[in-house]
């Protein structure tokens, strides 16, 4: 018998084999300063595209007033015990109450953690007997909460119907033998690539195919549809949504998340999830907080628009200069290059260090190998210096990978 530690000490995995060269820069940095458009990494001010504080929020005076409010009257700790059993208050109820209003839902739950919740909540929905379909690109909360099922399940190609309709006939079947029923799971918005997902084509399939949907609009929800209520909103499709998801971790600046659909189904979480029933409640600081967030995205649509200004010239700058921002529809911005995983952190490096700008580099396990995805996240923050000198920027790293410079320094420090 081997000893369990063996395999891990021998093999780190796709990404932990590049630790020695990548822990504390590639993957871990620390970003330094107040949140915002331009921050301090490596002891060098960059302009910050990795930031997920889609509408500014961050560092607002309106919001880090109410936090520290909040934070002085109750503390951290309050309250203590999960939500069932002593963490209940009228402000969660307030919150839950407000943002199954926002996105016209009959009520909302509201959870500690986006990932954890996702998980907990498929893990809720679904028995043996019933059936999961769901987009093969979903995120990874979506693929952890989908092998906690213990019944069959499908993928189908990303934003693909007709592999979708391919999977329901399968998952119908099965369903029928089984006396279950059938979940199909999308986004709507994939945070890699920037793409909606195809919700008004999923919904259609409702006309011939007995299903439930529950879609993650971590990205969408404040960023797309009147008002920022998301993308149901912006497809016109959220009546037709069963139970919407999302998070405060982007456009609320903020940690949480919700859950929204008709009563009778959020009742049900709020006996079934385990990871509620059995975790502590959210700390009031983050529950007022959250709720002057809100309140703010109903009454500044200046954050949204101020927002969708930068993107625009970001992406408008990004594909008039040759670059390829693939099928992105999103304030999600992604640049694909060509280059193996050594080539890319040269790159990055040359970026970072040189050219004073910092974004999320995105290779192999999570793209195809052979290709470099530099992703970049517009804030409210963001300004058009910002887009002007990052266009600059990627006009002379990508040169410099297509002439093959980062291979060869890539070359000499493996050496």
């Amino acid at each position: 018998m081997k000893d369990l530690f063996e395999r891990i000490i021998k093999d780190k995995g796709p990404l932990g084999k590049w630790a020695a060269q990548a822990e504390g820069y590639y993957v871990f940095p620390k970003l330094e300063g107040e949140i915002s458009n331009r921050m301090i990494f490596n002891g060098k001010r960059v302009i910050t595209w990795s930031i997920n504080d889609y509408l500014g929020l961050s560092n607002h005076p309106e919001v880090r007033k109410a936090d520290a409010e909040a934070a002085a009257e109750y503390g951290m700790a309050y309250p203590m015990g999960s939500r069932m059993m002593s963490g209940h208050t009228k402000f969660h109820e307030q919150l839950e109450e407000e943002l199954a209003a926002f996105v016209e839902k009959e009520s909302a739950y509201l959870v500690n953690f986006g990932y954890q919740g996702m998980v907990s909540a498929i893990d809720a929905l679904v028995t043996k007997h019933d059936v999961i379909v769901y987009d093969m690109d979903a995120h990874a909360c979506i693929i952890d909460g989908v092998r906690l099922h213990s019944g069959k399940r499908f993928t189908f190609q990303h934003n693909n119907i007709e592999s979708l309709e391919t999977n329901l006939r399968r998952a119908t079947k099965l369903a029928e033998e089984n006396n279950g029923g059938i979940l199909v799971i999308s986004e709507g918005v994939f945070g890699m690539r920037g793409e909606q997902g195809v919700l008004k084509e999923i919904v259609d399939l409702k006309k011939k195919y007995n299903f439930r949907l529950l879609v993650d609009d971590a990205h969408g929800f404040g960023t797309l549809g009147k008002d920022g209520k998301g993308t149901g909103f912006e497809q016109g499709v959220q009546d037709d949504i069963d139970v919407y998801f999302a998070t405060f971790a982007k456009s609320m600046a903020g940690i949480g998340a919700f859950f929204a659909a008709d009563k009778n189904i959020i009742q049900y979480l709020q006996y079934n999830m385990r990871s509620q029933i059995f975790a502590k409640s959210l700390p009031m600081p983050m529950v007022k907080g959250a709720l002057k967030r809100l309140d703010m995205l109903r009454t500044m649509p200046e954050l949204k628009e101020k927002l969708w200004e930068n993107v625009n010239a970001l992406q408008n700058g990004l594909k008039e200069n040759g670059f390829n921002i693939g099928n992105t529809n999103t304030c999600v911005t992604p640049v694909f290059l060509e280059g193996d995983i050594p080539e890319a952190m040269a790159m990055v490096n040359d970026l970072r260090e040189n050219y004073g700008v910092f974004c999320s580099i995105v290779v192999y396990p999570v793209v195809p190998k052979g290709m470099i995805l530099l992703r970049l996240i517009p804030t409210a923050t963001h300004n058009l210096e910002d887009v002007k000198e990052t266009i600059t920027a990627f006009s002379a790293i990508r040169e410099k990978l297509e002439k093959g410079i980062y291979k060869r320094i890539a070359a000499s420090m493996m050496k």
